[in-house]
């Protein structure tokens, strides 16, 4: 297995998905896009694309954000195993037809997701709990693309996941975190963390030792999931 992933900045890495590919002994790459470089080509079996505190719409300020949408095109386009987190999720919906706008409310912290009716036969889904909690860190959602399965809501944000053509999986919320993680993300964004229904203390997040723990071991379900469908 050959996986790539995009980086829109130095302080949001794969976090646990590097130990599920590792595990594979697969070959990982990247685009470090903060860092000027570009995508080149589509010679590599899964794309993964990582969030990041930019807007999908901020390309005057990101000019690679460009670049990059024509690369996500592409590689699902080429059949490609392609998964999105956060941002990474927000740029898959627009490149396939759906709209990233303002949620309601910024949700930050850890909330419970709930699967769809959808999801509870889906096979991208399989072992997952019917609720879970999971990290969430965001102020824009996506509406759901056309030809697209809906397959995970929160109480603050209705769509927070989604699948294409069995190969392609949206996620809002990120299972990958780690303390380590989640602490750079504190340090780096706290001034979003402003006052809200949805929005936890910065104690309250890295504390949850068992949260992240769980949220790893069903990221592993979730791309055992993927890898199967996907080859199938």
């Amino acid at each position: 297995m050959h996986l790539h992933w995009f980086q829109h900045v130095p302080f949001e890495g794969l976090g646990a998905i590097e130990g599920w590919a590792a595990a594979r002994r697969a070959t990982i790459t990247a685009t470090r896009f903060y860092a000027g470089e570009q995508p080149d080509g589509c010679d590599f079996d899964w794309l993964v694309i990582m969030g990041g505190p930019m807007s999908v719409h901020d390309q005057f300020q990101y000019p690679w954000l460009s670049r990059e949408k024509k690369a996500i095109s592409r590689a699902i386009d080429d059949g490609k195993t392609v998964i999105g987190i956060c941002l990474g999720a927000q740029l898959i919906a627009e490149v396939l037809g759906a709209r990233v706008t303002a949620n309601n409310h910024r949700e930050i912290g850890w909330f419970q997701v709930r699967l769809t009716s959808a999801a509870r036969n889906d096979p991208l889904t399989d072992g997952l709990p019917e609720t879970f909690p999971a990290l969430h860190w965001h102020g824009e959602t996506f509406s759901i693309p056309p030809r697209s399965r809906h397959l995970a809501a929160s109480t603050a944000c209705v769509n927070q996941a989604f699948s294409y053509d069995r190969r392609v999986l949206a996620l809002q919320f990120h299972l990958e975190a780690t303390a380590a993680s989640t602490a750079g993300l504190i340090h780096n964004c706290r001034h979003e963390m402003q006052p809200g229904p949805w929005v936890q203390d910065s104690r309250d997040i890295v504390c949850r030792e068992d949260f992240f723990s769980r949220a790893n071991m069903l990221l592993e379900r979730l791309l055992d999931n993927l890898e199967k469908v996907s080859a199938g």
